[in-house]
C-alpha cells in the first residue's frame, strides 16, 4: 500500500472552478471518504487521482512518487465506478482478468489473481456467469474484484453503493470496510450519503462548491463542525441566529433567551447556535442543572427507531427533538398544541461566528 499526498489540487472547466486548492495527506492503509452534495467536486478530485481528469494545478503523489502527469495505467490504482462498468459480453472471470491482460501478466499469474480476487468477494462459484445473470450486489462485488486483482497501491471507489437498495447497501458497505481493513488498503471512498461516510471511513473530507470545508474523524466533524455547512450537512441540526445580551444570555432574533454558561467567554462574537435534535430532552417541568426552553409542540412524526417532535419556542423559533423509541421514553404528555420544556447542556451547543 502507499501514502497519498494531494497538494493544492485544482480543476477548472472554462470559467467554472470544480475543485479549488484541495490539500490532503492520506496515510498508508487509511480509508478516507470524500463527502458532499452533488456537484461539490468530490468525483472530479477522485478522477484526478486516478488519472482520468487532468488537474489545472497542484500535484498528486502516491507512495512518494509524483504521478500528476502519468496516465491511469502507470499509477497503480484500482477504481470501482458508480455504474460498475462491467463488460456485458464477458464472464465474471473475464471481467476480472481484463486489467491483468492490460498489464501483460502471464496466464498462470492471471489465473491465480482471478481466483484470489473472486475468493475475496465470495464470487468464485459464479465465475462463468455474465453480468446480466447477476444481481446488483453481485455485479458490484465483481467490480470490486476487478479493481483488487491488479493489487493497487490505492483503492478508489466512486459512489459504489448508490445503485443498491437500502438493506444491500449496508451489507456491501460493511463488506468493503472489512475487506479494506483486512488487506490494509489505502482507500478513497466518494459518497454523498452522510451515514455511509460516518460508518465506513477513518477520516472524512467534507466538500462544498469545490472546496474542502473540514477534514477529520467522524465524531470530530459531527460533534464539532467547523462551519454552518458542515453542521447542516452531517445530520440534522437546530440553528438559532442572534447574539449575546448584556446579561450573558444568547438571545435569538425572535427573542428566545438561551443561557449558555461559560460558552459566551469562549465565543463572544457568536451569531449562530447549533443544537442536535438527539441532544434535547423533553419534560413536563424544568430540570435542575440543565438549560430549559419552554416550547409548543407542532406535530409528532413516527420514524421507527425515533420519534421526531417538531415544535416552536414561545417566541416562534422552530425546533426539532428526536426521542428514542424505547421503554424509557415518555412521550405521553406530547400532543400537538401542547407545551413542554426542552432541556440541554451547554456542551451540547455548537457556536458559530
Amino acid at each position: 500500500m502507499a501514502q497519498v499526498a494531494l497538494r493544492n489540487l485544482r480543476k477548472q472547466f472554462g470559467n467554472a472552478v470544480a475543485v479549488a486548492d484541495f490539500s490532503l495527506g492520506i496515510a498508508d492503509g487509511e480509508m478516507v471518504a470524500f463527502l458532499g452534495p452533488s456537484g461539490c467536486g468530490k468525483t472530479t478530485t477522485l478522477r484526478m487521482i486516478a488519472g482520468f481528469v487532468e488537474p489545472s494545478g497542484g500535484s498528486i503523489e502516491i507512495g512518494g512518487r509524483d504521478v500528476t502527469s502519468l496516465p491511469p495505467d502507470r499509477r497503480n490504482t484500482g477504481m470501482v465506478f458508480q455504474r460498475y462498468a462491467l463488460f456485458p459480453h464477458m464472464t465474471v472471470a473475464q471481467n476480472v482478468e481484463f486489467g491483468l491482460k492490460m498489464r501483460k501478466l502471464q496466464t498462470a499469474e492471471r489465473d491465480a489473481r482471478i481466483r484470489e480476487a473472486l475468493d475475496m468477494v465470495r464470487m468464485t462459484q459464479l465465475r462463468d456467469r455474465y453480468p446480466r445473470q447477476l444481481s446488483g450486489g453481485q455485479q458490484q462485488r465483481v467490480a470490486i474484484a476487478r479493481a483488487l486483482a491488479v493489487r493497487p497501491e490505492v483503492f478508489l471507489l466512486d459512489e459504489p453503493l448508490s445503485n443498491l437498495d437500502a438493506k444491500l447497501r449496508v451489507e456491501v458497505r460493511d463488506e468493503i470496510r472489512a475487506l479494506q481493513q483486512r488487506l490494509g488498503l489505502t482507500t478513497i471512498f466518494v459518497t454523498h450519503d452522510q451515514e455511509e461516510a460516518l460508518t465506513i471511513a477513518d477520516r472524512l473530507a467534507v466538500m462544498h462548491d469545490g472546496r474542502v470545508q473540514q477534514i477529520g474523524t467522524a465524531d470530530a466533524l459531527y460533534e464539532r463542525p467547523a462551519n454552518h455547512f458542515v453542521a447542516d450537512f452531517l445530520g440534522k441540526m437546530n440553528f438559532f441566529e442572534g447574539g449575546f445580551d448584556q446579561d450573558g444570555r444568547f438571545v435569538t432574533r425572535r427573542g428566545t433567551p438561551i443561557a449558555l454558561g461559560t460558552l459566551r467567554d469562549e465565543h463572544p462574537a457568536a451569531r449562530v447556535i447549533g443544537l442536535r435534535p438527539e441532544r434535547l430532552a423533553l419534560g413536563r417541568a424544568p430540570v435542575a442543572h440543565a438549560h430549559c426552553v419552554p416550547i409548543v409542540v407542532s406535530s409528532l412524526v413516527y420514524m421507527g427507531a425515533t420519534l421526531e417532535v417538531r415544535a416552536t419556542t414561545e417566541h416562534g423559533d422552530p425546533l426539532i427533538a428526536h426521542l428514542q423509541n424505547n421503554a424509557l421514553a415518555d412521550p405521553a404528555h406530547l400532543t400537538a398544541g401542547g407545551t413542554t420544556f426542552a432541556h440541554f447542556r451547554s456542551e451540547d451547543c455548537v457556536l458559530f461566528d
